[in-house]
């Protein structure tokens, strides 16, 4: 049999999405509890969440976040990941309060922050590892926690995962005509 790496790039490119989130998963979290929130995008929630981001981009008068809109519609997957903000009782002041019992409940418990980190800085090298492109936007992110696909979490990170012959992410240009 012969299959033609065209033919099979999109279902690599899920099958390492899934190895995305699994190692997101898997990664350390700072004091052991795991509250990170995970999930995959494709199809036509791409467009959607793209479409979204020119409403943001609009609101916030932030133009990066257009450019973002365009460039996310080449990826064949998103990967989201955020997390549910749980105070850790640690007082370690990292959010800017001493205890945490004086830290007013908007303002996100720095430990769960970190743990995005991490889970964000596993998922991506499991991607380098694997030969897919990514790179980890706030802004699609932002956009994914607006619209609640990851329900209540917060501190949304996004990233988009390519498998073409150029990283589309790096210079983050409009899409070109590329032959398929």
């Amino acid at each position: 049999m012969f299959e033609n790496e065209r033919e099979t790039r999109n279902a690599h490119i899920l099958h390492v999405a899934r190895q995305m989130m699994t190692a997101a998963r898997t990664a350390p979290k700072g004091k052991g509890l795991d509250i990170i929130e995970i999930g995959m995008l494709t199809g036509e929630d791409i467009p959607r969440l793209s479409s979204y981001m020119f409403e943001l981009a609009e609101e916030t008068g932030l133009k990066f976040i257009l450019r973002d809109a365009e460039n996310i519609l080449q990826a064949g997957a998103i990967i989201l990941v955020g997390t549910a903000q749980q105070v850790q009782h640690l007082n370690c002041g990292h959010c800017g309060y001493p205890l945490c019992t004086a830290k007013p409940g908007p303002v996100p418990c720095a430990i769960n922050t970190v743990d995005v980190g991490i889970a964000v800085g596993s998922a991506c090298a499991t991607a380098a590892d694997l030969r897919v492109d990514t790179r980890v936007m706030f802004s699609a992110g932002w956009a994914a926690q607006r619209l609640k696909y990851l329900g209540e979490a917060s501190c949304v990170m996004a990233i988009p995962v390519s498998a073409s012959s150029k990283n589309p992410f790096f210079d983050r240009k409009p899409k070109e005509k590329q032959p398929s």
